[in-house]
């Protein structure tokens, strides 16, 4: 369906700031819901953020809320993580992930995702 190509990440001392991009293409239209994930090595998939392109209201874990900031351009299918304060837990590699629009009790959920970009390596040094 759609594809996403993420860029952005890269090496921040901690207490820093990263904007992470998220280009959407292909059939967009089909997936209207749009998310950001993070792994680090040795740890389960763990949710960031989630919204949709119609709507105007965000999902954030608990791990970022206050400091992480999803917003979007849809006339440029681009979706961005703006993340500030970073912490050296912030290490991770970040995907974008694209899917259906679903119930909210499902957006944590990788699972609920049927496109995922390839990911970014966001380091945070302390």
């Amino acid at each position: 369906q759609v594809r996403l190509v993420e860029s952005g990440g890269g090496l921040v001392q901690a207490g820093g700031s990263l904007r992470l991009s998220c280009v959407a293409s292909g059939r967009t239209f089909s997936s209207d819901l749009m998310a950001w994930f993070r792994q680090a090595p040795g740890k389960e998939r763990e949710f960031v953020a989630a919204r949709s392109w119609s709507g105007g209201s965000t999902l954030y874990g608990d791990s970022v809320k206050g400091r992480f900031t999803f917003s979007k351009d849809n006339a440029q299918n681009t979706v961005y993580l703006q993340m500030n304060n970073l912490k050296s837990e912030d290490t991770a590699v970040y995907y974008c992930a694209a899917g259906p629009l679903i119930g909210r009790s499902a957006l944590m959920r990788p699972n609920s995702y049927n496109s995922w970009g390839q990911g970014t390596q966001v380091t945070v040094s302390s």
